[in-house]
């Protein structure tokens, strides 16, 4: 079969991809092939059967040039960091051009990821999902499948982030009253395997699924069964004096999640998203989904093994980026600042080199951590990514991933080269490059630019406040990257496509 998937880059796409492949031509569409990236997972002799088409499903034109010859389609395209009053408006407007392109298509199936939504009274995201399920089930050939599940857990994923911030930051929580709604969580295996279940199946068309695993929780029983998972003694406290404003504020500073998200979040708390037994699918595709502490445990188990195959910071909704960053790929000379560090170094370049990519996270920045740490809290504080992000993988990057408050525009091993661009909160633009450079005397040097372009006067004045800090900063770290001598590491295994 000739499969269109859309939503590629996200985190469900980057673990569905590998899965299709293996058995079917896969066409990825993404707005920007240059932010496309093969998934690590993917085995190179299944990287021919993947192509992948450039569109924006908010413009119509983009999509006449997409292939007709698909047989089914996926569309995982859904924001829950979506916000003001065009939300639901835009959902719509994407889903319905979508659908118009179907039905120029010979595709049979679309297959729509949803949420649960048994309630009355649902939040604004969960109507979302039910009015683009109405749309996409107006496709004149494709029939639809929706699969409708509560919180995913896994590696990576926002619900799981979100849950693991909370339990080791927090001894004590104080928390909403919404705490105590209930949810159906599902392990994110599961959630594949039902996914490459449903495709091409006859009994599935034309059909909606309540998908979730054996254990009906309410948030709070979930925050203590990671807390026990981890061997944490924590305590919580449930207020009902916590507005939903307060709420998102209290999650967005605590979590690594941005204020969208946790604004969203707390807003569907007050449905319980549980499977109605009438909406089951395991009469037609029967399976034994894990338990909420199972599937924590093997999320645990992929973090410890580096196997974390995408994560929610993927998408560009995590920070502040805007859709078209890789233009910035070339770093501008003109109207710019720059501060230089050329270092010569006589170690074998393939240890300062992964040196480099093993930048930031848990490794850190190599030089005055504490005064980076202060940055991100800045950031945090106007509505900025953080520091708490992260990364993706703490020894591998690939264009687009997330790097704490940078997004990574370049990561090529092979020239020697990792160009990082600002995600943060400024009134400017800035880059962080990295390259490795042959000397003339036959050695070798770490070329370190940061590069800013200012906007206006503002921009300015940024630059030369935080001037002072470069020559502690900028010095210290290209020296101590080029020395860092790493702790003896266990040998890190290949990571599975979809756990």
């Amino acid at each position: 079969m000739k499969i269109l998937l859309t939503g590629a880059t996200g985190y469900i796409g980057q673990r569905l991809l590998p899965l299709l492949a293996a058995d079917h031509d896969v066409v990825c569409l993404v707005r920007d092939p240059r932010r496309f990236s093969l998934p690590d997972s993917l085995p190179e002799l299944l990287h021919a059967r993947v192509q992948v088409a450039k569109g924006d499903l908010l413009r119509p034109a983009t999509l006449k040039n997409l292939p007709t010859d698909i047989d089914a389609a996926y569309y995982l395209v859904h924001s829950m960091s979506g916000q003001g009053k065009d939300f639901f408006t835009l959902e719509q407007q994407s889903a319905h051009n979508f659908t118009q392109y179907l039905n120029t298509t010979s595709a049979r199936q679309v297959i729509y990821l949803s949420g649960i939504a048994n309630d009355e009274a649902l939040s604004v995201h969960l109507r979302s999902r039910r009015a683009v399920e109405n749309v996409l089930g107006q496709a004149t050939n494709a029939r639809l499948t929706v699969l409708r599940a509560s919180i995913i857990i896994g590696s990576g994923s926002a619900s799981f982030e979100i849950i693991r911030d909370l339990v080791e930051k927090l001894p004590v929580m104080v928390t909403p009253k919404w705490l105590n709604s209930r949810c159906q969580p599902i392990g994110i295996r599961d959630i594949m395997y039902y996914l490459t279940s449903v495709l091409d199946n006859p009994a599935c068309l034309g059909k909606a699924f309540d998908v979730g695993g054996p254990d009906v929780l309410t948030y709070r029983q979930m925050l203590l069964g990671l807390a026990a998972e981890r061997g944490y003694k924590r305590w919580i406290v449930t207020v009902p004096v916590l507005t939903p404003r307060l709420s998102s504020w209290w999650l967005y500073l605590v979590t690594s999640t941005t204020f969208s998200l946790a604004q969203s979040l707390v807003e569907s708390l007050k449905n319980d998203t549980v499977c109605d037994p009438a909406k089951s699918i395991s009469g037609i595709v029967p399976h034994e989904c894990m338990g909420y502490r199972a599937a924590l445990a093997l999320a645990f188990q992929r973090i410890e093994q580096n196997e974390v195959v995408s994560s929610w910071s993927d998408a560009l909704s995590s920070g502040t980026m805007r859709q078209n960053y890789m233009d910035a790929i070339q770093i501008p000379k003109h109207g710019m600042f720059f501060d230089r560090q050329l270092m010569a170094f006589h170690r074998p370049v393939a240890e300062v080199l992964d040196n480099i990519w093993r930048i930031g996270g848990d490794r850190g920045w190599y030089k005055t951590d504490w005064l980076w740490r202060i940055r991100g809290l800045m950031d945090k504080a106007v509505g900025g990514p953080g520091l708490r992000r992260g990364r993706r993988s703490p020894s591998r990057l690939r264009a687009g991933d997330p790097l704490d408050f940078w997004r990574v525009l370049v990561a090529d091993k092979a020239s020697q080269r990792l160009l990082l661009y600002a995600e943060m909160k400024l009134p400017g633009e800035a880059w962080l490059q990295f390259r490795i450079l042959d000397q003339p005397d036959g050695g070798h040097a770490v070329e370190q630019l940061a590069a800013y372009r200012p906007r206006g006067l503002a921009g300015r004045l940024y630059w030369y406040a935080v001037l002072p800090f470069h020559g502690i900063i900028f010095k210290g770290m290209v020296k101590n990257l080029i020395q860092y001598e790493a702790a003896p590491e266990a040998e890190i295994r290949e990571s599975s496509p979809a756990q």
